[in-house]
């Protein structure tokens, strides 16, 4: 969903509180020299004459818009920032700002596709996700913008960041998520590599004649055994069941059922088995099969393709949400949560509750039940409160990108992990693997249609 879109590089680990406070966010390192900007840049310390306007240099061109040292510069303090609190060393500062600048080039020009196909970030959506951003940094949205302001940051330009971080992400959504093609044999790859194959494994139900020879039979016994298997093929050959002559002529322990070996795997079978029955239709009868325990007459009595499958523990939930919102605080969702979980422990229906209070619009008419869950089904703050509960108990107040949840655990099971199932998780982690390459071919092109002049001597 856009609106808990996880920002690429410019806020993703910056609001953070600390010694430094917004670190990232740092504010503005203006260099100024081009283009007349007195009512948006701040005024440099130095002295200078009355009258003089402040000015900014262009350090790049990109189709008809510019990129400027003093956004340069801020974007590359947001770097170096990011850079710091993952303990990444700090580059060559030339080689740095080129990076950056490479990147903005390209950010830009996918800016103006983006305009020019239609695609806009309206302000609720706007709106959520900021409020998203500040919870995840422990903040409230005016605590963020106070800490911003409290750094050097207008607010309205992070917002403006943030953005074009969602038109970007809707951008790249539909020019490349949506065309990615991850095909069957793909999968199987990728499920062989991981070692995480359902492996298809073909089931026979097979009942067998047996004559018995002995270890060391002499060809007198051996002939008189052939003569024993003529015998039966021609009774096979007449109205009369294969059970029933199994049960009169074989030499098997397993005579009294009718010769049946029940349901046998490929591996519980012997090799000469499975040639004598590898070309059989179901119902059909082998020629006589020579062991060293004797003749065997096969019968394929059935067949069918089976999966060695692994098991999960999956969990059937209903819950009650509470959204934050503009007019609704995350400490007044939970006072709600709280409220209503009371009236629940007190008797209220849960179920009643969630029809009447819930703003899960999908489950609420359902009395807050969700479908069963196997693992990475939910977001992973829900999926953590599931699983700590035991059937009918209910969480305290759970907070997600969603909001705030009452859960209660109705059901738990093991289940086998389907072959869907997997081969959907492996599709969505080749698409992952696939994804970041599909991007940066897709940047390359983008940055190659443009037009982009670099001012060098400006950087």
């Amino acid at each position: 969903m856009i609106d808990s879109v996880t920002l690429r590089s410019r806020w993703s680990v910056c609001c953070r509180k600390g010694p430094g406070h917004l670190v990232a966010a740092a504010a503005l390192v203006l260099n100024l020299l081009v283009i007349v900007t007195p009512a948006v840049f701040a005024q440099q310390s130095a002295p200078r004459t009355q009258g003089a306007q402040l000015i900014d240099r262009v350090v790049a061109i990109v189709n008809r818009e510019i990129i400027t040292a003093s956004e340069l510069a801020r974007r590359e303090k947001q770097f170096v920032a990011n850079l710091n609190q993952q303990g990444i060393p700090i580059p060559n500062r030339l080689a740095l700002r080129e990076q950056v600048l490479e990147r903005m080039i390209t950010d830009r020009a996918m800016l103006q596709t983006a305009r020019e196909t239609g695609i806009r970030v309206d302000d609720m959506t706007l709106d959520r996700s900021i409020a998203r951003i500040a919870d995840q940094n422990g903040l409230s949205v005016s605590g963020l913008r106070n800490q911003l302001e409290s750094d050097g940051i207008s607010f309205a330009a992070f917002r403006q960041d943030i953005r074009e971080e969602i038109i970007l992400t809707r951008l790249r959504e539909r020019e490349v998520d949506n065309k990615l093609q991850i095909t069957e044999a793909e999968v199987d790859t990728f499920l062989a590599a991981q070692g995480q194959s359902l492996q298809k494994t073909e089931e026979f139900k097979i009942a067998q004649i047996l004559i018995r020879l002995p270890e060391k039979a002499s060809p007198a016994v051996i002939a008189e055994a052939e003569s024993r298997v003529k015998r039966i093929q021609e009774l096979l050959r007449s109205p009369r069941t294969f059970a029933s002559i199994a049960q009169e002529f074989s030499d098997s322990p397993d005579r009294e059922q009718g010769g049946s070996l029940g349901w046998r795997t490929r591996d519980r079978l012997p090799t000469l088995f499975l040639d004598g029955v590898s070309g059989l239709k179901t119902g059909e009868i082998s020629k006589p099969v020579r062991s060293p325990n004797g003749f065997h007459i096969l019968q394929l009595e059935d067949r069918r393709s089976g999966l060695r499958t692994q098991e999960v523990t999956v969990h059937r939930a209903r819950h009650i949400l509470i959204r934050i919102d503009a007019q609704v605080t995350e400490d007044q969702a939970r006072r709600r949560a709280l409220d209503l979980r009371r009236r629940i422990e007190l008797g209220a229906d849960f179920g009643q509750i969630a029809r009447d209070h819930s703003q899960d619009l999908g489950s609420a008419p359902r009395g807050g039940e969700l479908d069963w869950a196997y693992p990475g089904d939910t977001v992973p703050e829900f999926e953590q409160a599931m699983v700590a509960l035991k059937p009918g108990q209910i969480s305290d107040p759970v907070r997600s990108a969603f909001g705030i949840h009452l859960v209660q655990l109705l059901e738990r099971k093991r289940e086998p992990l389907t072959e869907q199932r997997l081969r959907t998780a492996a599709r969505l982690a080749l698409r992952e693997e696939k994804l970041a390459d599909a991007v940066a071919d897709w940047a390359r092109e983008v940055r190659a249609n443009a037009y982009v002049e670099i001012k060098r001597d400006d950087l």
